[in-house]
């Protein structure tokens, strides 16, 4: 008897185990670049709301992001804030290729206290220094570079070391926003949240690539049924609804 009463009771805790797990629901490991960590964290946010699942967000630079994926980082969704990251982890074979679709856009911006001498890229040659993200690693740092370059001021502003390179976009921002630097090239949608600094001007559209946000399940996370579901949810008409709120424009 006593040995019946044992099975009984291993199996019922096996069984309560087993009712706690289905409850506590799964973990989804979402890698974001940092120009989007207030979106996400509500997107995040909402998507809890709705069932079990947990989804642990890392913020970053996309490159760093993607090189930590590649050197064996946990991670079931990746969102990049440009096409070149997305296309190092295609070709390391670390994402699900079927599931890359692009998210969102975005747009380039000058940001700084207000001066109204600075309403165009020639302008920027005037300021003693400005912050845009390192290019080797941050997106928006490439594309700033993209701008400056293609408006023939990149190599001045180099020569003369008028660069502040920052660890991501919003460490651009931070530096335009405490007036340590008179500016910085950062997303709208980062420009919208400073409190000191505003936008001076829009960056002309020809003079970088279209800055868009790939978004792709990870070859672990095409084997999760949890991230797949978040997956879908980030492209749902919820999702996008947040994502235009906070100034992106969601791809067609």
């Amino acid at each position: 008897m006593k040995s019946l009463a044992k099975i009984c009771t291993g199996l019922l805790l096996g069984f309560v185990v087993l009712i706690a797990s289905a409850q506590a629901g799964e973990t989804v490991r979402l890698s974001v670049a940092a120009s989007m960590t207030n979106v996400m964290k509500d997107v995040i946010a909402l998507y809890a709301a709705k069932g079990t699942d947990t989804v642990i967000p890392n913020f970053g630079p996309s490159g760093g992001l993607a090189k930590q994926i590649n050197q064996g980082a946990p991670a079931d969704v990746y969102i990049s804030a440009n096409q070149k990251w997305m296309n190092f982890l295609r070709d390391q074979e670390m994402i699900d290729a079927k599931s890359e679709v692009i998210l969102a856009n975005n747009t380039l911006v000058f940001v700084g206290t207000p001066n109204p001498a600075v309403t165009k890229m020639d302008d920027i040659l005037q300021l003693e220094k400005i912050a845009i993200g390192s290019p080797k690693s941050v997106p928006a740092g490439e594309y700033a570079a993209q701008a400056m370059t293609k408006a023939g001021i990149y190599a001045t502003m180099q020569e003369k070391n008028k660069l502040a390179l920052a660890k991501d976009v919003r460490q651009a921002l931070a530096y335009a926003d405490r007036g340590e630097t008179a500016g910085a090239f950062v997303y709208k949608t980062d420009a919208l949240l400073a409190t000191q600094a505003s936008i001076l001007f829009e960056v002309p559209q020809e003079l970088y690539k279209t800055v868009s946000y790939p978004l792709a399940l990870t070859k672990t996370g095409a084997n999760n049924a949890a991230a797949k579901a978040f997956y879908e949810f980030l492209r749902s008409p919820e999702a996008v609804a947040v994502l235009e709120k906070y100034g992106f424009s969601p791809a067609k």
